[in-house]
């Protein structure tokens, strides 16, 4: 079974990068202050918190405070940045990168808490599915966008990807620190170069 520390650091990367994605969805959107904190909360912490409530227990979000603290520190250094003219948002290479990180490690995040509560194979997909993109779709959904994950370039399959390949793991072997690395690289990879191939799952027409 995976030790907790490993879940620990893939939900503090995902929220950092996801807090990083929601800021400039709200720059891009020319979003006020109040919009660009609410964009960049819900992007970080809105997956965690379907996620523990699937899990029936109090979002972590609500009772500890490092999430929020991780939250509004990132958010201050992009807001900074932005304020001094240091960030470039018209370049999307930092937006993507930014959000292929956070989906990647909330995928890991929320598959390893399913494979912990021994969910079956359809019970991790689903928890590793929306951890990774509950925060992205409800960000786009106030905004009045469409979800990234209804359109995007292998955005919700690379979810899906990173929950049979842990799943796989500890049935068949065991999850370590090597494979959640190997996974998470497998995953950034086939992101990045899904999109910037224009790779995507057929379209219903």
């Amino acid at each position: 079974m995976p030790h907790i520390d490993l879940f620990g650091v893939a939900d503090t990367i995902g929220i950092i990068f996801f807090a990083i994605s929601g800021a400039l969805v709200a720059i891009k959107n020319r979003l006020d202050l109040l919009g660009f904190f609410i964009s960049g909360y819900l992007t970080a912490l809105g997956g965690g918190i379907i996620r523990d409530l699937l899990l029936d227990r109090t979002p972590i979000s609500f009772v500890l405070p490092y999430p929020a603290l991780i939250v509004f520190l990132t958010l201050l250094a992009v807001l900074a940045l932005k304020l001094q003219h240091r960030l470039d948002i018209d370049k999307k290479g930092f937006f993507v990168a930014s959000d292929t990180i956070g989906l990647v490690a909330f995928s890991i995040a929320g598959s390893l808490l399913a494979i912990e509560a021994q969910f079956n194979l359809f019970g991790v997909i689903v928890l590793g599915f929306l951890t990774a993109v509950g925060g992205g779709l409800l960000r786009d959904v106030l905004i009045n966008e469409i979800p990234a994950v209804l359109i995007s370039n292998f955005y919700g399959s690379i979810a899906v990807a990173v929950a049979l390949i842990l799943f796989a793991l500890d049935t068949f072997y065991h999850i370590d620190g090597v494979g959640l690395a190997a996974t998470a690289l497998f995953a950034l990879a086939l992101r990045l170069l899904a999109y910037y191939r224009n790779w995507r799952l057929p379209i219903i027409s």
